[in-house]
């Protein structure tokens, strides 16, 4: 079963306890741990892993998929969160201890969004999974992101080189779970967040084409990993207005699934409320008017909440101007000032 083969909320949410069981039953067994190993030493900031690191890094990648809270973004959403995570800046800013909607948790997205890393190579990301860590010797707080891509999607690169290596041993490719391990990344809590300087200057060489149609993140162009971008954004955008949030019944076969193993089944769909949002009437005399109608592009907002922290909200594109106008499609707005 895959979120490939289903096209309602509670198709969604019958596929996240399958997937979810499957990467649990994973998870358990020795083959991750091995597959994380050497996916650690070829990364520059994390090699040679002792033992006690190494579990670490396993416990926060692999425990959301058994005890994290479940999320399913649905794909009329996908685009939305795309282009605010490649928007997304989040140097210098602190992040408070409640912008994740809890503790830990798998986002699935049905609808993968492909990144694209700094040597040009393009993978997807078919789901996101966070951990809140404490680490009592240096006093770090912070939530620990893991990105994952589906293993047998069919249009990403990534998954056709990997078949292609594993042609060769089956028995290799049989341990694999439904979703491959491909990226770790970091939010602090309570510090300023610094700029991954890794992801400033981008090597030459072949770049992979992304699949048509989808929405691709340029690694190259952030300051941050792609997937905290995306589940960064998640996170804001499924509390504004724009989104809502379903949970739809599970079947009782599933529901017994995951009752056997003690695995959540509390699956909650991220959809679009609207897609037309209604520009707030500004008070006083208008200074100007437009003669055309033009789209104000997706940007995020700084905000200031009661309490004096602030935090950022997710301004989706919309169309600007009188009803009737022309609309002009290009990048020079005619403003009609009094």
């Amino acid at each position: 079963m895959s979120f490939r083969t289903e096209s309602t909320f509670a198709g969604y949410a019958r596929a996240a306890v399958d997937l979810r069981l499957r990467m649990a039953e994973y998870c358990r067994g020795r083959f991750p741990q091995q597959y994380l190993k050497a996916f650690l030493e070829q990364q520059a900031d994390h090699p040679d892993q002792q033992d006690d690191v190494l579990g670490v890094f396993s416990r926060v990648a692999h425990q959301p998929w058994q005890d994290g809270e479940p999320y399913v973004l649905a794909p009329a959403m996908t685009a939305i969160i795309a282009a605010a995570a490649q928007a997304l800046d989040l140097t210098g800013d602190v992040v408070s201890n409640d912008v994740a909607p809890s503790d830990a948790g798998v986002l699935f997205l049905p609808e993968p969004i492909y990144e694209r890393g700094v040597h040009g190579q393009v993978t997807s990301i078919g789901a996101i999974t966070w951990a809140r860590f404490h680490n009592p010797s240096s006093g770090r707080t912070g939530w620990w992101i893991t990105g994952w891509a589906d293993r047998d999607d069919p249009l990403d690169p990534a998954a056709a080189r990997r078949r292609q290596q594993l042609a060769e041993a089956p028995q290799l490719a049989a341990q694999l779970g439904p979703y491959v391990l491909n990226s770790f990344a970091e939010i602090p809590i309570g510090t300023p967040i610094t700029a991954v300087q890794g992801n400033l200057a981008p090597v030459d060489g072949d770049w992979e084409t992304a699949p048509d149609g989808r929405f691709c993140i340029d690694e190259s162009a952030l300051r941050m990993r792609a997937a905290a971008a995306v589940l960064y954004a998640f996170w804001r955008i499924q509390e504004q207005p724009i989104a809502t949030v379903a949970a739809p019944p599970l079947d009782r076969p599933a529901r017994r699934r995951a009752l056997r193993v003690s695995l959540r089944h509390d699956t909650r769909v991220v959809m679009l409320r609207r897609t037309h949002p209604v520009a707030a009437p500004t008070a006083g005399e208008a200074k100007w008017h437009y003669r055309v109608r033009f789209v104000v592009r997706g940007h995020w907002r700084r905000l200031v909440n009661v309490d004096g922290q602030p935090y950022r909200i997710w301004i989706h594109s919309y169309i600007k101007g009188p009803d009737g106008a022309p609309l002009l499609l290009g990048e020079t707005v005619a403003v009609l000032a009094r």
